[in-house]
Parts: structure tokens; C-alpha cells; sequence
């Protein structure tokens, strides 16, 4: 399994991170390809998800549906079709402010954005590959995209959740093997 995981401090309290992050067709505004996310449900378990993306000559729907959720700390996922994928949003209160946090922060949270796949699971006839074009070229291409697209996402939530810019340290989680 590969894995890819992200994450920053948000200064604001766990609850509204939460409410922020469960609304999932709002990811599209953040994401340079992913393109549009039609929603079935409210968020809750069960919910489903078609993930319209496209990069490059491809363009892919993947298919979602949340598995669980703990408010104000949690949301898991899973890839429904074609990929092995799960993933989740955590969020976990600090006990202290950072040493960075602005000076009208009261609370902080780290906010971690994972998601753990396996390559192998895709078949090529499960994307509509161009001509000549191997889907071992196109996941070896395709890895670095993914992890500097979690990167983005993260960096634009963080400016909208909060109202307004600043520089927003990233912190990317690696997996031993990965």
C-alpha cells in the first residue's frame, strides 16, 4: 500500500474544522484536478460520491462513500470502484497554541488529510489509457501529482476555513516502505 498524508495546524476549535470539512463537494473550489464531486447524502455514513478528475490526456470518475464518522475528529472513506483506496480527515485539538499562531488564536488543531491505495488494484482496462500509453507509465507519473495535490487542497482549506491567508507549514507523514 501507498500512502500519502498531509497536515497543518488550523486555529480554530475542532467542531468547526468538522462542519467544514464534511462538505465535501466544496474540495473542487481547492483541487487543480479534480473538476466536480457530485454528492448522494449528507455527509453521514453511507454517503456516496462521484469524483470527476482530470489530468493530463486521462480523466477519471472515481467513486466514494463515507464509511464512518466521529464528530468533531474524524471522517473515513473508502474508493468504491476500480482502486484500493481508503482514506479519512482527522482532527485532533493541541493542548498548547504554537509558538506561531496568531495572536488572535485562542485554540489550534492539527488537521491530517491520509489516504493509503494500492497501485497494483487498478487493471488497465479500468482507465481508458491513450494509445502506447502503459498504466505502469501512467502510476509512476502519477504518484508525485497525487501528493502535491493533497499538498494544495490542504494549503486552500486552511486560507478559507480561516478567512484569510497566511503561509501554512505543511507537514508530510510518510510511511516506512513508502
Amino acid at each position: 500500500m501507498d500512502e500519502i498524508a498531509v497536515s497543518t495546524v488550523v486555529y480554530l476549535p475542532p467542531e468547526e474544522i468538522y462542519e467544514f470539512l464534511v462538505d465535501f463537494p466544496r474540495y473542487a473550489d481547492y483541487s487543480k484536478h479534480l473538476r466536480d464531486v457530485r454528492q448522494s447524502g449528507d455527509g453521514s455514513p453511507g454517503t456516496r460520491y462521484a469524483l470527476y478528475f482530470s489530468w493530463w490526456k486521462l480523466t477519471y470518475t472515481a467513486e466514494s462513500k463515507v464509511t464512518d464518522v466521529t464528530p468533531p475528529t474524524r471522517i473515513d472513506w473508502t474508493i468504491t470502484k476500480d482502486v484500493h483506496a481508503v482514506g479519512r480527515w482527522r482532527v485532533e485539538e493541541l493542548d498548547d497554541l504554537p509558538a506561531e499562531a496568531p495572536s488572535d488564536a485562542d485554540t489550534a488543531c492539527r488537521v491530517f488529510f491520509e489516504v493509503e491505495y494500492d497501485a497494483d488494484s487498478v487493471s488497465a482496462g479500468d482507465i481508458d489509457l491513450p494509445r502506447f500509453v502503459s498504466l505502469g507509465w501512467v502510476i509512476d507519473k502519477l504518484r508525485p501529482v497525487l501528493q502535491k495535490e493533497a499538498e494544495r487542497i490542504v494549503e486552500r482549506i486552511v486560507a478559507d476555513i480561516e478567512g484569510r491567508p497566511r503561509r501554512v507549514e505543511l507537514t508530510v507523514h510518510s510511511k516506512p516502505g513508502s
